[in-house]
């Protein structure tokens, strides 16, 4: 663990020009540009909003405002995880020639996301000043289960990335793998309609918890309960702690798969 941080304050200059020519070059022909950072999930939200409010607005009050939590984080994990899965493959080319802590390219794309989802952040807060919702002092925690599911998401970068090298097939399954998560994580319906034989399932699902709690703070007003932040803080740090020895011990042979 300390050569890790070692080597990420050492090549922390060349983390951030990873991130920064990634940006560049995902909007690099788009006339819009970050604009579309923004629009992606406005346009998103007005046609999930649309289909699915009909059968939930009962049940939730500021639906619009409750999907966009969830999608927001969601969609955070779904974008950092799956462009980290990618990157050692992505990136093979580079590999061969110099050495560098090959950890930093899933990392980078995980920064990347954030970037993105920062953006997508004026969105709801936007939403949340023309849908006349209530403010509370508790709206400045929203940064920790941002940070929570951050931490979470490289951990599960590494992981994906890793084992990427080794199975191309990876790709695709994951793309059918995140999707399921998504429907088994409560954001476009209520926890209550679940049935109570399947909430294990739920419970079992660490989305779960970080968007629960970052609804708690944005909607409800609240801090959220102190176990759900040790429990997100506990995934976290053993989702990143497995997922740099997992790393570690695969990539030694990375350069004889790509």
């Amino acid at each position: 663990m300390r050569s890790y941080i070692q080597n990420f304050l050492k090549y922390r200059h060349f983390l951030k020009e990873l991130v920064k020519k990634d940006f560049k070059f995902k909007y690099r022909r788009s006339r819009l540009g970050v604009l579309w950072s923004l629009l992606n999930p406005l346009l998103m939200i007005t046609v999930l909003s649309i289909v699915f409010s009909t059968l939930f607005n009962r049940h939730i009050p500021n639906y619009i405002l409750y999907l966009l939590t969830g999608k927001l984080m969601f969609d955070f994990f779904s974008e950092s995880t799956s462009a980290a899965m990618r990157s050692i493959n992505g990136n093979a080319a580079l590999i061969r020639k110099i050495y560098v802590p090959r950890y930093l390219f899933p990392i980078s794309k995980v920064f990347l996301s954030l970037i993105n989802l920062l953006f997508a952040l004026i969105i709801m807060l936007a939403i949340m000043l023309f849908s006349n919702s209530e403010w509370s002092w508790s709206i400045l925690l929203f940064p920790l289960p941002i940070l929570y599911l951050f931490i979470f998401a490289v951990g599960v970068g590494l992981i994906l990335s890793a084992y990427a090298v080794y199975f191309k097939d990876l790709n695709h399954l994951y793309g059918v793998m995140i999707t399921a998560w998504m429907y088994l994580t409560p954001i476009i319906y209520p926890i209550d309609i679940i049935p109570d034989k399947f909430r294990l399932i739920i419970d079992c699902n660490p989305m779960y918890y970080y968007v629960s709690l970052f609804r708690s703070i944005v909607l409800d007003g609240t801090m959220g309960s102190w176990g759900t932040h040790f429990l997100c803080i506990g995934i976290s740090l053993l989702t990143m702690i497995v997922g740099l020895l997992v790393f570690r011990k695969k990539q030694n042979n990375f350069i004889l798969y790509l």
